[in-house]
């Protein structure tokens, strides 16, 4: 708050019927000031702070690696996740059989049993392949990337989805008429 002083100065006149002019004070108070900029400063280090984005760690592989030093796949740990439209996932472990006699439904709740009794029956073998289809939904996506979080799957893939298990899991939602 600025103040200014309006006193007299003293009240000394020199000589008889001179006015003296009256000296002002322009004294500036700071303290508000002082106060609005750490409350400023305040706010700032705690939005950054906050504001810090977390993402989830991917092991991705290394682009410039030959197909044939790649790793293969234990037929005995891999488990296939296939990701289709209203919440919907399909399953099947190993390879697909050609009467897809293992290939299985499930939905978000009951997945993660799934992942767990794979995981168990595979020790440190297990990979997981996750295919998402066209109608499935970016949330279903991060949803089972937070599956593998949570079950701590060190080792998953996201593929594109085969047009033969495309065909099974458009069949298996009602939408598609099987192919004779």
């Amino acid at each position: 708050m600025a103040e200014m002083d309006t006193s007299g100065g003293g009240g000394h006149k020199k000589g008889p019927g001179v006015k003296k002019s009256k000296k002002l004070s322009t004294r500036v108070d700071l303290t508000p000031m002082v106060d609005l900029g750490f409350l400023l400063i305040t706010f700032f280090v705690f939005t950054t702070t906050i504001s810090q984005p977390t993402a989830m760690r991917l092991a991705l592989p290394d682009d410039k690696v030959k197909e044939e030093d790649q790793n293969k796949i234990k037929q005995s740990g891999a488990l296939t996740l296939l990701l289709g439209k209203d919440n919907n996932i399909f399953y099947y472990e190993g390879e697909l059989a050609p009467d897809a006699s293992n290939f299985k439904s499930s939905n978000f709740k009951d997945i993660r049993k799934v992942i767990m009794d794979k995981k168990q029956q595979a020790d440190t073998n297990l990979v997981v392949v996750i295919k998402p289809n066209d109608e499935s939904t970016y949330k279903n996506f991060i949803d089972i990337l937070d599956e593998m979080s949570i079950n701590v799957v060190k080792r998953y893939a996201v593929v594109d989805i085969s047009p033969v298990e495309d065909r099974y899991v458009r069949i298996t939602e009602g939408e598609a008429p099987p192919e004779q």
